[in-house]
């Protein structure tokens, strides 16, 4: 027998010890009517109308589902849209809402994140053209009639030349990444709360965390070349049929690992910029974080990855038609110089293109790193709330969180 108020059923013997407590109805009077009909003083028949709304009248009640149309329990309205302050709603984030934000953010203080990525990319890439102009050596040529050892001594002599030329412009890209996406964090973090932010504040805010990120990236970059070398580099030092088998077999498990370590370790960056982590402790932060949500977690850089191949893929469209244009009109052997003489117009052209892609798709790329990292925290922490707080949000004070 259940006992709470509003739960008793209608009619129920109440519980031991409470008789005497419960007022009980009078006995019916004898009537003289046989048992199980009805008495013959009745009432006189009312009239009684359909209402104009079925289920709001007095005396009516909702339907059990909920479903009818009629006034339902309190605790089954739709529950309130989330607080958004600015560019995101304070709540768990789905990937739509996570590529949007980013790119709000960077419309909301394009002058601030975008200025700033398109200084650092000018400057990156000023330096690559130079050093590609008179410092690193240019790609071996390779002989397309050349059989046997020669060809495979050329090919492994043009690889090396490549990769030793790379090197330069792959470090400066990653310094360039590096600065864009720590003041990109800290544009986004102001941003997620509605708060301004300029170039100053953000920098002042990343200035003493540079050293700390620079570490960071190069024992991120060192861990994955270890496993690629690891990986790959037994099966090249046997050589011959088994060390081609072995060699392939070292691509595979690097090609697993690899993708492994960079979406485990990606959200260390947002960790050591807004808490202040150290170097190791926010690479610890950001496997906590992804732990359970890894999929989902490459999914959406992979995807982020892809809308900046995609942009990167429109502006070498555009440069190939300018360089047909050029050479058309004479000035410059496009063709020829790409590989071999390296000629101002093709690195100029080169450079501006790698200017715009690098201008537009670091932020962005920062941006999804920086809302993926909030949002974990949300889902995890109720990072959410406190957001809320730190906002001033209406209901969010200290005083009512604590009651």
């Amino acid at each position: 027998m259940n006992d709470s108020p509003g739960w008793a059923t209608p009619g129920s013997a109440p519980s031991d010890g409470q008789e005497a407590a419960i007022p009980r109805p009078s006995e019916p009077k004898d009537t003289g009517a046989p048992t199980g009909q009805w008495s013959p003083e009745q009432p006189p028949p009312g009239q009684w109308s359909p209402p104009s709304n079925p289920g709001s009248g007095p005396g009516t009640r909702p339907p059990a589902s909920g479903w009818g149309g009629g006034p339902q329990h309190p605790g089954w309205a739709p529950k309130p849209p989330a607080a958004k302050p600015r560019v995101i709603p304070l709540r768990p984030l789905g990937l739509g809402e996570i590529l949007d934000g980013s790119v709000s953010a960077l419309r909301a203080h394009w002058r601030t994140a975008l200025g700033f990525s398109l200084a650092v990319s000018v400057v990156v890439q000023i330096a690559v053209v130079l050093m590609q102009r008179y410092l690193l050596p240019r790609p071996t040529a390779i002989d397309p009639n050349a059989s046997g050892t020669e060809a495979l001594r050329q090919a492994s002599e043009y690889l090396r030349t490549t990769l030793f030329s790379l090197a330069p412009a792959t470090l400066l890209a990653l310094i360039a990444m590096l600065f864009t996406t720590s003041v990109v964090t800290v544009v986004i973090s102001r941003s997620v709360l509605g708060r301004p932010v300029t170039l100053t504040d953000a920098w002042a805010e990343v200035r003493p965390r540079i050293l700390p990120l620079i570490g960071l990236t190069l024992l991120v970059m060192l861990m994955l070349t270890t496993v690629m070398t690891v990986s790959i580099g037994p099966g090249l030092l046997v050589g011959a049929e088994a060390g081609a088998v072995l060699a392939l077999f070292g691509l595979v498990v690097a090609c697993v690992l690899t993708p492994w370590l960079y979406v485990t370790f990606a959200l260390a960056s947002p960790a050591l910029v807004l808490e202040r982590q150290g170097i190791v402790a926010a690479l610890r932060r950001s496997a906590k974080l992804v732990r359970g949500a890894w999929w989902r977690t490459f999914g959406i850089l992979a995807l982020s990855q892809l809308l900046a191949l995609l942009l990167s893929l429109v502006v070498s469209t555009l440069l190939v038609v300018l360089m047909a244009i050029g050479d058309a009109v004479g000035i410059g052997d496009f063709p020829e110089a790409g590989a071999a003489s390296l000629s101002w117009p093709f690195l100029i052209i080169t450079g501006i293109g790698e200017v715009i892609v690098s201008t537009l798709a670091y932020p962005f790329l920062a941006g999804v790193m920086a809302l993926l990292y909030i949002d974990q925290r949300i889902r995890r922490e109720a990072l959410d709330l406190d957001l809320a707080r730190a906002a001033g949000l209406p209901g969010h004070d200290t005083d009512t969180a604590r009651s």
